[in-house]
């Protein structure tokens, strides 16, 4: 996890020499000047600190996975951990610099065992910056000072100061340093793990109530290597709750594939363009930023590696050979298109008029063209279909019980969930088909919300009304994971605001259907570039920060934001105890009825309200009673709802 540890008297008997020879020691990259020039620096000037107090123990170079970055050094000294992010030559205290030393310190918080528990006090030492003698400006949040700046020439007077003011516990450095590290990285953060090699325990959660994702990676490559022992075709369903990790286990598969044999072409596929272009750009960002790579050659490895379903999907009409994947990994797969959509979408766009499958059916058709072997995992939300067109679970049992009963299909012990199969008895749905269970193809714990794991069974309750549930569930959940609303957007601007620290993402998300909240300001219908509103940083217009732009179910479903506010129109409305469901045509509501509209409008709130990782405020306009289109009424009902239910409003 370091560098390099010791004892801070045993740092001083060193030379700087032997110092600086451990740490090019345990560096995996290759040593470029300014990074041996900084780290001489740094030893100097904490050794000119120690010398005045010998006390405590020094780490250096400590390692973050979840965030493929290291701590420049940690200082233990009377039960205080000191989060040290020099900035040598700096005569400024630059805000990236602030928000770099307060993520390490979140992350440490939050997901590091023995930091729990601990107080943490991030330091960013400009070196030739001037004085700022105000140490202790007071907690940032529980646990956690607010950033203490200082130069080389007053860093000591900082750690005296702050020792003395904060009496703590003394405790074993080595206990701290060696101490569990169980983080939930974004799915972006994951992605950009995968692609440098690391494992995926390296950045998964390994506490007892998370199912383990190795585990699910594990009963997947033993399916896959016994379909090509067998020369069997075999399909994998893997189910979940919204934000259990299902398509970082679909990463974690294909790169673990790669890893086996490079020939089998692993290749991870998504119909979800927006989430397709966010991973697609942040690894090469990603790599661009740690090994220099062109921009432009970044993103052709990246695009290898993550491809649109509809590309891949394409190819396959242009002939009829095998493609070159023999694990194909279809993220999403819920969302696959029905024989009705596909058949007409291939009459208007691509001209042929005489095609008649759905495309589960055809992609299952795809992939068994290959004479020997092959290999299909699906990854399956419940409660995910948002758009028209969307298939289902449904199809694709039905497509390989009419054409590819040679098929072998695994499915989780979760999959015959109302979620999952609309009502569909399990008899029904496996009729004629050569299923096997297997319970590790379920991820049954959110690792989005990772301050409670029951948050998407509180969004679950009240959409389905369950309301002495959703009271619970809300009393339990709201204490690590803030839920509040509100009837002024400006308030929650505020509050989200307020919430977030370092980098921490926030943003606004409304329904596509959320046509009336126009006049908030709220404009779903003007499209958000999705790599410049969930990668870009806090000074970009762009971004999701700035509270400008607009994200609907279909630009997040499959990506996360730690804060979000979560705009809820006249589109679902609760009236007298149930949910009324309208869509809004020219200048009128119009009510829905049809049952498949009506479940893809639930499903894109149940998507909007699970998309935060760390907690959310819910906005309900107050209405106009002079505008028929927004009827106090439209909105009070769903208010009282959810104020009967116990969230808490804020004005």
């Amino acid at each position: 996890m370091a560098f390099y540890s010791n004892s801070v008297d045993a740092f001083l008997k060193q030379t700087e020499s032997e110092i600086l020879g451990e740490l090019v020691a345990k560096n995996p990259f290759s040593l470029e000047d300014l990074q041996k020039n900084a780290w001489i620096e740094e030893i100097r000037i904490l050794k000119s600190v120690f010398m005045e107090n010998n006390k405590g123990h020094i780490v250096f170079e400590y390692t973050i996975p979840r965030m493929g970055k290291r701590v420049d050094a940690i200082y233990i000294l009377d039960g205080i951990v000191f989060l040290l992010e020099f900035k040598v030559g700096a005569k400024d205290y630059s805000k990236f610099a602030i928000d770099q030393v307060v993520d390490y310190a979140l992350d440490l918080k939050n997901f590091h065992k023995s930091s729990h528990n601990k107080l943490l006090v991030p330091v960013l030492i400009s070196t030739k910056a001037p004085n700022n003698n105000e140490f202790d400006n007071g907690y940032l949040k529980d646990g956690i000072l607010k950033v203490v700046k200082c130069n080389a020439d007053n860093l000591s007077e900082a750690f005296k100061l702050i020792s003395a003011k904060h009496k703590e516990d003394d405790f074993d450095p080595l206990e701290w340093i060696n101490s569990p590290y169980s983080p939930t990285p974004t799915i972006i953060e994951a992605a950009q793990a995968l692609y440098r090699k690391h494992n995926v325990t390296d950045i998964s959660r390994n506490d007892a109530s998370a199912v383990n994702l190795s585990l699910t990676t594990k009963a997947i490559n033993e399916i896959i290597e016994k379909s090509k022992r067998e020369n069997k075709k075999s399909i994998c369903f893997i189910t979940g709750v919204p934000g259990a990790g299902k398509t970082l286990a679909g990463l974690n598969i294909a790169n673990e594939r790669h890893k086996f044999d490079e020939n089998e072409h692993a290749v991870f596929l998504s119909g979800n363009q927006p989430l397709v272009e966010v991973l697609q750009e942040a690894l090469a960002r990603d790599e661009n930023s740690q090994f220099k790579t062109k921009k432009s050659e970044a993103l052709i490895k990246a695009k290898a590696f993550i491809q649109n379903i509809h590309h891949f999907r394409d190819d396959a009409m242009k002939n009829y050979l095998p493609p070159n994947e023999k694990v194909a990994i279809f993220d999403e797969a819920q969302r696959a298109w029905t024989e009705d959509m596909l058949t007409n979408f291939m009459a208007r766009k691509k001209g042929k008029s005489n095609f008649n499958m759905s495309e589960p059916e055809f992609l299952i058709s795809v992939m068994d063209r290959h004479q020997d072997w092959a290999v299909i995992i699906c990854l399956i939300g419940g409660g995910q279909e948002i758009n028209t067109g969307e298939a289902g679970l449904i199809e694709w049992f039905s497509s390989i019980r009419k054409h590819f009963t040679h098929w072998d299909v695994y499915i989780s012990n979760n999959i015959t969930d109302s979620e999952y199969t609309r009502g569909l008895s399990n008899d029904e749905l496996m009729y004629g088909i050569n299923c096997t269970t297997i319970e590790k193809l379920h991820l049954s714990v959110s690792l989005r919300s990772f301050r409670n794991e029951n948050v998407s069974k509180l969004i679950k309750s009240i959409l389905d009304i369950d309301k002495q549930q959703a009271k619970d569930l809300y009393s339990s959940v709201s204490k690590d994971y803030p839920i509040v609303m509100t009837r002024n957007l400006e308030t929650a601007k505020k509050w989200v605001k307020s919430q977030a620290h370092g980098t921490e993402r926030y943003g606004l998300i409304a329904s596509s259907g959320a046509r009336r909240l126009r006049s908030s300001g709220i404009w779903v219908q003007s499209k958000v570039n999705a790599t410049n509103w969930f990668l870009n940083s806090h000074d970009d217009v762009r971004s999701s920060y700035f509270l400008e732009d607009t994200a609907t179910e279909f630009d997040i479903q499959g990506l996360e934001l730690d804060w979000t506010i979560v705009c809820w129109d006249a589109n679902l409305r609760f009236v007298e105890n149930h949910f009324e469901y309208y869509s809004f045509t020219g200048s009128k509501w119009m009510k829905i009825n049809k049952a498949e509209n009506i479940l893809y409008l639930k499903n894109a709130y149940r998507v909007l309200l699970t998309r935060a990782r760390q907690g959310m405020i819910i906005f309900i306009p107050e209405g106009d009673e002079h505008d028929t289109t927004r009827l106090t009424s439209y909105y009070d009902g769903i208010y009282n709802y959810l104020k009967d239910i116990g969230i808490q409003p804020i004005y």
